[in-house]
């Protein structure tokens, strides 16, 4: 930006032009400068506006530093004002003294504390549980069918081979018992991490008794949705009857347990996720005062639970590594099947109803309405 100075008098029509940039006084010229003025001649030298320049530059820095400081302190002062210290609301007790009403105001600083902590708790349990996978329960129909049929020999001469196929698929039921749009559903498999078909030993041998399906790592990962069916057959030859036994492991999201009779009894809870165990134990033990009182971290155990896990006392950090032993895998769903060549069509067909979890068609709606409700 261009700067015109008058040097003269009131009268004087000459003018120095500087330039100003940055804060730093820059002549126009280096040479000698003349200006006419009521005074006379006057001359300016290189060395004398360099001097001037010198002084303009250090009242600018120093104005910068005075800003500076200014904006600190008022930095400070408001972040002391925004986190007052408890310290500051306590009324001494010469107040309290003076005003007997000021008790009320004591215990509601008290109130205050206890609610402030129980909120930053339910954020945080609500925030873990936006992290999971929101779920629900669902109807998964199992079709299990089977049909007879005669194969020609390879060497197209004599008789057929008879034969028989054991089909099981299934369809995820809507509410109201509507099937699930094709676009979305999933596949079969994907709800089972074992399918065993286990057939009669002594017709067909200790070799050949069992059809087996597991689930592989590569087939877990959400990627692979490739690599699921949409059901399991199995085909033997003959034409009797044959008893089968059909095992079904469910596939939890996340890892569920099945807990021991005497801790299952006691907490009420049969399977469930790790974490869902340790609180459900936290609970009974909140509920029945467990907690020792003067060292928090200790549980006081009663008579049920030194049954279960066989010490008088333990801390609440052991709990996990003492549940280890108490937990395993769920129990599969076992269906027994006939396959009867003489029963009639209607009945080579039976229909199971299990409840599985799946993940909910439109969690945005869910987790926004939480987040309404929870976290503002």
């Amino acid at each position: 930006m261009a700067t015109r100075i008058p040097l003269g008098g009131a009268g004087s029509s000459s003018y120095i032009h500087n330039y100003q940039l940055q804060g730093r006084y820059i002549p126009a010229h280096h040479n000698v400068m003349t200006a006419h003025g009521s005074a006379g001649r006057h001359s300016l030298s290189t060395s004398h506006s360099r001097k001037v320049a010198g002084v303009q530059q250090g009242r600018v820095s120093d104005l910068a530093k005075k800003r500076m400081g200014e904006v600190s302190a008022w930095a400070s002062k408001a972040q002391k004002m925004k986190k007052k210290r408890l310290g500051d609301k306590i009324l001494s007790e010469r107040v309290r003294d003076l005003v007997p009403e000021s008790q009320a105001y004591m215990d509601l600083l008290v109130f205050e504390r206890k609610l402030d902590a129980t909120i930053a708790r339910k954020r945080l349990e609500i925030q873990e549980m936006l992290r999971r996978p929101l779920k629900e329960k669902r109807k998964l129909r199992l079709f299990i069918s089977h049909h007879f049929f005669t194969t020609e020999p390879e060497s197209g001469e004599g008789p057929g081979i008879p034969q028989w196929e054991l089909k099981i698929e299934g369809v995820l039921l809507e509410e109201g018992g509507a099937q699930a749009d094709a676009k979305t559903k999933s596949k079969f498999s994907s709800f089972f991490n074992n399918v065993v078909i286990e057939l009669d030993k002594e017709l067909y041998g200790p070799d050949n008794h069992l059809a087996e399906w597991h689930r592989s790592s590569s087939s877990s990962s959400s990627s692979s949705s490739s690599a699921e069916l949409d059901g399991f057959t199995v085909t033997r030859p003959g034409e009797g009857t044959v008893k089968c036994t059909i095992l079904l492991t469910l596939n939890y999201q996340p890892i569920q347990y099945k807990l021991t009779s005497k801790l299952a009894r006691l907490l009420g809870v049969h399977t469930a996720t790790r974490p869902d165990i340790i609180n459900a134990v936290w609970q009974y033990i909140k509920s029945n005062r467990l907690q020792d009182p003067q060292e928090r971290e200790y549980i006081n155990n009663d008579k049920y639970f030194q049954q279960i896990f066989e010490v008088p006392r333990m801390k609440f950090t052991e709990i996990p590594n003492r549940l280890q032993g108490l937990l395993s895998s769920p129990d599969p769903i076992i269906i027994n099947h006939l396959i009867n060549a003489d029963a009639p069509d209607q009945k080579r067909t039976a229909c199971y109803d299990i409840e599985v979890d799946v993940v909910s068609p439109n969690p945005a709606v869910t987790v926004s309405l939480l987040c309404s409700l929870f976290l503002h």
